[in-house]
């Protein structure tokens, strides 16, 4: 915005008659009504338009009708706790004895966000959501396209959520030293990648996974608008027999995610999560729900599904707040 300051000489005073300058700072004349405490903000005047602050003045000018000049004291609304709210749509959610569940949310339009549980969990599958991310970003900045073959591996790794692909792709980026430098650029501060070729078993926190979302469908993000879109295509055409997770949130097809699973061979205990965005009443969310000591695949599937049902319907309740 173009300022212009104002020039021009500076007056001279008047021989014939001085003039009195009064500066009134901050008169404010307090009265008592039926509605409540009105305060009445004084103008500051030059000349003969005094305004006199003794108490008969202040009375006398104080009336029950409020002009124009006189403002009642706001009220702040109380902020709302959201994680509380999400907490305690957690309370109907069954997590079976030894199971452990994580979830972090965000209305991607408000910017508003909960999270429930702070665990550290395997990642599985859904690490290869961070793999291609890392890919992108590597190619960004050699200034160059992903290769046929490097695309054909990320169709199959994401849509597919092919291994043999992921692992390729793993050995590309550099494994977990190369996954680790562009996580510190999307903003990840708890994920540390697994052992040699072990990606499966990268580490992570549901607060990470929702970060590594927003670099995926947020506008600030390390991704360029072309990494972002290609890498939202391919979560928004996973295998059919991958429809699970937070997609149980999400007004019918109007989701974009990926899923991992994984049965520990120490204890046939089962890790199961899923990542997204999901659309509910003209409202995107970015879901990351996490859980592992599940009994069975299938318990871990219902576990995770109405963990993000219970994390999207808190914000149902105070979507207009």
């Amino acid at each position: 915005m173009d300022r212009h300051r104002a020039r021009g000489r500076r007056a001279r005073p008047s021989r014939r008659k001085p003039i009195l300058y009064t500066l009134v700072a901050s008169a404010v004349l307090v009265g008592g009504t039926a509605a409540g405490t009105v305060y009445v903000k004084a103008q500051a005047h030059d000349g003969s338009g005094l305004v006199s602050s003794s108490p008969a003045a202040a009375s006398s000018s104080a009336s029950p009708t409020v002009s124009e000049d006189a403002s009642v004291e706001p009220v702040a609304e109380p902020a709302v706790d959201r994680d509380a709210l999400l907490t305690k749509a957690m309370k109907a959610v069954t997590v079976e004895d030894g199971a452990e569940v994580s979830v972090a949310v965000l209305d991607l339009d408000s910017g508003k966000s909960a999270a429930y549980g702070d665990g550290t969990f395997d990642t599985a599958s859904i690490v290869k959501v961070d793999i291609l991310a890392t890919l992108l970003l590597q190619a960004q900045d050699a200034d160059r396209h992903l290769t046929a073959q490097e695309k054909t591996y990320a169709t199959s790794m994401i849509e597919n959520s092919n291994n043999t692909s992921a692992s390729a792709l793993w050995r590309t980026i550099g494994q977990a030293d190369g996954l680790a430098a562009a996580n510190q650029r999307f903003g990840l501060t708890g994920t540390e990648g697994g052992d040699g070729m072990l990606w499966g078993l990268t580490q992570t926190t549901a607060a990470d996974q929702l970060a590594l979302l927003r670099q995926v469908f947020g506008d600030d993000s390390e991704l360029s608008e072309s990494s972002r879109t290609y890498l939202q295509g391919l979560m928004g055409d996973i295998a059919t027999d991958q429809h699970w997770g937070v997609s149980a949130a999400a007004d019918g097809s109007e989701w974009a995610l990926k899923n991992g699973w994984l049965a520990r061979s120490t204890t046939g205990l089962w890790d199961i999560n899923s990542i997204g965005r999901v659309t509910l009443d003209g409202h995107v969310y970015l879901v990351a729900t996490l859980s592992n000591g599940n009994s069975t695949k299938a318990k871990g599937i219902s576990l995770v599904e109405a963990t993000a049902q219970a994390a999207v319907s808190a914000f149902q309740d105070t979507a207009d707040d």
